[in-house]
């Protein structure tokens, strides 16, 4: 396992080559976002989500997935939304929210048998550099640990992950209040989990 340093305020744009590299392969790695730090992997690797998914005990068949895309125009390719639901998100992205839309069919096979994704685009510079360089989405869901600096500081998380990430990057302490959900496959947006951010509509 590997830990790199990215300041979000002085992107390091090899450092970034070096995680896309990594995802390319099928790699995993801990990354930082608006919100919470998060494990990651290419969401057009099905093996790579299946990694991920083992590793958080997850039955990916059943359990809801989110990608992190670059912008709304790459969340298009990915999850169905109407004119209403584009401004709701142009508004609110980049931001600490987690929408649900309904899946369409280019997601890769672990997200068979779902209906929905869930969509962000967070208001972080490291986690967009990783995005907009790799040139897809990545799946993106929220690190464990046995308590709060195993889950915001990156030397704990590399610490617990040793043995099943590849590469851990260092942005700084995170945060530990999650994405706000909010589910966008009903006639209105409902807030299915408060966490960071704050919806207006």
């Amino acid at each position: 396992m590997t830990t790199l340093e990215i300041l979000e305020n002085n992107i390091n744009e090899r450092s970034i080559e070096q995680v896309v590299r990594c995802l390319e392969d099928g790699g995993l790695i801990a990354y930082p976002t608006d919100t919470v730090y998060a494990l990651g992997c290419d969401a057009l690797n099905n093996q790579a989500i299946e990694r991920i998914c083992a590793l958080k005990e997850m039955k990916s068949a059943k359990t809801n997935l989110s990608i992190i895309c670059a912008d709304i125009g790459e969340v298009a390719q990915y999850a169905r939304f109407d004119n209403q639901q584009f401004r709701l998100m142009k508004s609110h992205l980049p931001g600490p929210f987690t929408f649900i839309f309904p899946a369409l069919s280019k997601l890769p096979k672990a997200f068979k048998g779902r209906r929905t994704v869930g969509i962000r685009i967070p208001r972080n510079e490291i986690a967009l550099a990783i995005v907009r360089t790799l040139g897809r989405p990545i799946l993106t869901t929220s690190v464990q640990g046995a308590d709060a600096d195993y889950r915001c500081e990156p030397g704990l998380i590399a610490e617990t992950y040793a043995a099943t990430v590849d590469i851990v990057v260092d942005g700084g302490r995170g945060g530990l209040i999650p994405s706000t959900v909010v589910d966008c496959t009903g006639p209105e947006p409902v807030v299915t989990r408060q966490g960071r951010g704050e919806l207006e509509i």
